[in-house]
């Protein structure tokens, strides 16, 4: 698809990679893997093109079998070009027009650096792509940080507090995860509970996320006190890519009490006993009680996600 001097086209598969690829991002390493398993399809990543000089691309990613993609998690365009933001918009409205031509375009997740702020490159390449989105329709959702614990770095020990059990089915589960909606700092379920009940809400996480671990969900845990009361929960899991701290709660009445860190460390002590190179987390930059207990069991924050949708 040609526009004045500008081609703009999905890629042909595999062999265009190189190609793909030429402008950096942390996520070009999974891209080879992606596309066999079904998480990318050529018809999901489109280049803008002036000759041969890649300008500006994107991709959107998705759960290997499902006929639609779930985010746009790959948008850059090249910083040389004095109408880059222009290109940007053009790719993005072509492409989206051609893969979601219909309905709420997926959300678009852009990882940063932590300190992205503090560097003028580093700030104008993500306000650039924020611009982009922009003028697309998007606008700003949330940032969030994302915490990465290392083998070797202390682990609390239990105090004796709570007991320890795994979920007995996928119905304890839902229940508990309905609960701690109830003054959630999540912004994602706090829009969710804008248009559903709670309980729709918890279904949704749990098909969306849960649902897709790869790991054995007899690694997840309800933590109890010693008489059998629930506390919260945590599932330790592998995703596609990384072992993961999937989800960790309190339910509210039990909020306030230290017992958040005792839960997480739990959960990081199941991982690492599966010796894993690293576990990754993530939480919203205005989670400040969630972020702090990551902080607390030795999780570092070494990335943040700006994250935007369309109305």
């Amino acid at each position: 698809m040609e526009q004045n001097d500008l081609t703009m086209r999905p890629i042909t598969g595999r062999e265009e990679l190189c190609l793909f690829t030429r402008l950096p991002y942390v996520l070009n390493e999974e891209l080879a893997d992606d596309l066999p398993a079904g998480r990318r399809r050529p018809e999901w990543m489109w280049v803008a093109l002036r000759g041969d000089h890649l300008l500006a691309r994107l991709a959107w990613w998705g759960h290997a079998g499902d006929d639609s993609p779930f985010l746009l998690d790959i948008f850059d365009i090249d910083d040389s070009s004095a109408d880059r933001v222009d290109i940007g918009v053009r790719l993005l409205q072509t492409a989206m027009a051609e893969v979601v031509p219909a309905g709420r375009p997926p959300e678009y997740i852009r990882c940063v650096p932590p300190d992205w702020r503090e560097s003028e490159v580093t700030k104008r390449v993500v306000e650039d792509r924020i611009a982009v989105l922009e003028r697309t329709g998007a606008h700003l959702f949330v940032e969030r940080l994302r915490f990465e614990w290392h083998p070797g770095t202390p682990i609390p020990e239990p105090s004796g507090r709570l007991v320890f059990r795994p979920v007995r089915d996928t119905e304890e589960i839902l229940a508990l995860m309905t609960l701690v909606l109830d003054g959630t700092l999540d912004a994602h379920s706090r829009d969710d509970l804008t248009r559903m009940s709670a309980r729709e809400a918890a279904v949704r996480h749990y098909e969306d996320e849960l649902a897709h671990y790869r790991s054995p969900r007899d690694w997840w845990r309800i933590a109890t006190l010693p008489d059998g009361q629930p506390v919260g929960f945590v599932t330790p899991a592998r995703n596609d890519y990384n072992p993961i701290i999937g989800y960790v709660a309190v339910l509210p009445e039990h909020r306030g009490n230290g017992y958040i860190d005792e839960i997480l460390t739990k959960g990081t002590r199941i991982l690492n006993t599966q010796d894993v190179p690293r576990i990754r987390a993530a939480t919203d930059l205005g989670n400040t009680p969630m972020a702090n207990a990551f902080q607390r069991i030795g999780y570092v924050n070494f990335e943040r996600t700006i994250n935007m949708t369309w109305h």
